[in-house]
């Protein structure tokens, strides 16, 4: 019998053996001296306020150890997936020989880290003495209660002097609890599982495995997070800035699910990918979310093409925000209201708000995308950007 060379290595590597042990704090000060990083393929950050604060709470009153995390090792630092830093994903110039490349963590990492560095993000997140737990806070501090990024600190003295000035913080018994708080957290191990030299593909099979057995990360995601080595940062020069003006427009329930934060501006930007690449519309570029253009939109030459697809939707969005508000039109209550006219706007001009202003609102007040099928929905944009009644 012939038995397969690759099997008999496999049976061979143990690659448990490799786990080690590491503390919360250790781990963050590795962050903040980039030794450990992100791979450039990796997506943004996903998690809430809530979702953190539940993980503090986790490691703080959790009976069981939070899971591990997972590590690629990097040796060949010439062959490897670049690298990029948490929290700013700037590209890493520089990576070093034993560098630790984060395959699934992200999240927990950066929440720990944040914490750590009293990022601005969590100056909502205190710990209450009196609940016994992290929450989030009302509108102000009370006395019995204390910010994670004072209490959590990469600086003993950082607590030391925010307890000296809160008489309600001064007592011995206070004291102690906080100090136990803080070193329990600061002292808080992680299992790491760590493999050396993965590449990109075996990453990503590594990270679907612990992702509930094959679930993906977001292909969307991954191909735009590439874009950094091109200086375009999709979070922050697009996705952040959309979803930012829909929030404060009273709009923030279009984002939930977390996955919408992306796919629903993506969709978006097809109109703009259209008219950039003088293509005269296709039915499956409809701004909706089964229609999203990630590849195409990745190969644009040059790359700066797709920040002017990005400039021409915000700006496209802004319209459509004055548009409903000048005209005190009904709340949207599906994103397709908005999108759809995003599209309109980038078709036939800004300038069209006016003079087809009876035909727009006619179309908004009386359109209805419910239960409507891919290809119904796909007429009702192709219909609305040429000004057809049906």
């Amino acid at each position: 019998m012939r038995i397969n060379k690759d099997l008999i290595k496999a049976a061979s590597f143990n690659p448990t053996k490799k786990s080690t042990q590491m503390s919360i704090f250790d781990m963050c000060q590795k962050i903040e001296n980039k030794t450990i990083s992100l791979p450039l393929y990796q997506r943004d950050l996903s998690w809430t306020l809530s979702k953190c604060i539940d993980l503090l709470n986790y490691q703080l009153l959790g009976k069981a150890p939070v899971s591990p995390i997972s590590m690629n090792v990097i040796l060949n630092t010439q062959e490897c997936v670049p690298q990029v830093s948490f929290i700013d994903r700037d590209i890493m110039d520089n990576v070093m020989y034993s560098q630790m490349s984060v395959v699934d963590g992200q999240q927990r990492l950066t929440t720990n880290f944040k914490a750590y560095i009293n990022h601005d993000d969590f100056r909502n997140i205190v710990l209450d003495l009196g609940k016994g737990c992290f929450i989030e806070m009302g509108e102000a501090i009370r006395g019995t209660q204390i910010p994670v990024g004072i209490l959590l600190n990469k600086a003993d003295s950082v607590l030391f002097e925010y307890t000296s000035k809160k008489s309600s913080l001064k007592s011995q018994e206070v004291t102690n609890v906080l100090l136990q708080v803080r070193s329990k957290i600061k002292n808080y191990n992680y299992t790491i599982n760590s493999a050396e030299d993965l590449t990109e593909d075996e990453q990503i099979e590594w990270f679907e495995v612990l992702n509930n057995a094959g679930s993906r990360v977001s292909i969307v995601q991954m191909r735009f997070s590439k874009l950094k080595v091109h200086g375009i940062d999709i979070y922050k020069q697009y996705t952040s800035l959309f979803k930012e003006r829909l929030v404060d427009a009273g709009y923030g329930d279009f984002f939930t699910p977390q996955k919408t934060s992306v796919s629903y501006p993506i969709a978006a930007l097809n109109p703009a990918y259209e008219m950039l690449t003088s293509r005269e519309h296709s039915n499956n570029y409809a701004p909706i979310s089964s229609d999203t253009k990630e590849n195409q939109l990745c190969n644009l030459e040059p790359p700066n093409l797709l920040t002017k697809c990005f400039s021409m939707t915000l700006e496209a969005l802004d319209n459509v925000l004055d548009f409903i508000d000048d005209n005190e039109l009904k709340k949207p209550t599906r994103i397709d209201y908005i999108n759809y006219l995003i599209g309109y706007f980038i078709f036939n001009g800004n300038d069209s708000i006016d003079k087809d202003k009876e035909f727009l609102i006619k179309w908004y007040d009386t359109v209805n995308f419910t239960n409507k099928s891919n290809s119904i929905r796909r007429d009702i944009f192709t219909n609305l950007i040429y000004k057809k009644e049906k």
